[in-house]
């Protein structure tokens, strides 16, 4: 389980600055780190165009951005990819993983829509999952309006993301729609109480650690019994038949590792064609780290791909 050498000499210097366990820190403090990160993923990506918009869920305004790559032709509609950023639910936004939406975009050539969904834990679960399937509603309505097919959407989540687009595919099938086509899920959480190995094994790191992901568990529910709601541990669901094809990421060193091959071994069981991308030498959330670390662009470019290659 050694640490790929490029993701070694990042965190080598990350480390070189001490500061407290991000468990320690105020959301505040964890929020200004997490868009510090944003500096890891390098030079932006060139689009066609970038859009930010948002949509009205029950009381509030939803953000999103919507990116039309060059590698969409003009004049066709283009399927669509819905974008749901990590940070635990706690933070994160629009900018913070821009360069996810960007290169995934022009590797898939579909229009990407980032969601700037609520955050806890001012607005607790199951905020930030109304917020995301709020978006797979209004994308098939409004897709139309920025150039994309509403009949061929994608979801595509990272870390905590990664749970709430693997939720919205299940909360599309029981609610009866929109149509989703594909999910990439990159690390997702998908087991609140998940007891596996590779919770005890990384449960120091390197990255997310099992006292800060307890922290984020913290700040995102209500009352602890809501982690057996399907909304929160999307592999506690009673029946995953249906679901759209899937494409896992898991991380080698990363707490979260085995419920994400848990939940693909899942979907495989239930008869829905899964793709899953085990990566060896890195930590949970390694493909912020495009700019320095060439398995994180290379995986990155491969999410998109496995987009795209749904729509083929």
């Amino acid at each position: 389980m050694a640490l790929d050498p490029q993701m070694r000499t990042v965190l080598d210097d990350l480390a070189a600055t001490p500061s407290p366990a991000p468990n320690t820190l105020t959301v505040a403090e964890n929020r200004a780190a997490g868009r510090a990160f944003a500096a890891f993923a390098g030079d932006t990506v060139p689009v066609r165009e970038v859009r930010d918009t948002a949509f009205r869920n029950g009381d509030h305004d939803v953000p999103v951005r919507i990116c039309t790559p060059e590698t969409v032709p003009p004049g066709a509609p283009a399927p669509v990819t819905l974008f749901f950023h990590g940070g635990g639910w706690v933070f994160g936004d629009l900018d913070t993983q821009d360069h996810f939406a960007r290169v995934v975009a022009t590797r898939s050539r579909t229009v990407v829509v980032s969601v700037g969904y609520r955050l806890a834990p001012q607005h607790r679960f199951p905020a930030a999952v109304e917020d995301a399937y709020a978006a797979l509603e209004w994308a098939g309505q409004h897709a139309g309006t920025f150039g994309a097919d509403p009949r061929r959407i994608a979801l595509f989540g990272e870390s905590a993301g990664g749970n709430l687009a693997a939720v919205t595919a299940q909360e599309a099938g029981r609610r009866g729609g929109p149509a989703v086509a594909f999910q990439a899920l990159a690390y997702p959480a998908t087991d609140r109480f998940d007891d596996s190995a590779s919770m005890y094994e990384h449960a120091a790191g390197p990255l997310l650690t099992h006292p800060w992901l307890e922290w984020f568990w913290g700040a995102y529910l209500n009352t602890p019994d809501e982690g057996a709601d399907p909304r929160v541990s999307p592999l506690r669901a009673v029946d995953l038949a249906g679901l759209p094809p899937a494409f896992i990421v898991t991380a080698e060193l990363d707490p979260l590792r085995d419920q994400g091959v848990r939940y693909a071994e899942a979907l495989r069981a239930a008869g829905v064609p899964v793709t899953h991308r085990p990566v060896v030498g890195v930590p949970h959330a390694f493909l912020s780290f495009t700019r320095d670390v060439r398995i994180a662009r290379d995986v990155l470019n491969e999410i998109g791909d496995a987009i795209g290659a749904a729509f083929a």
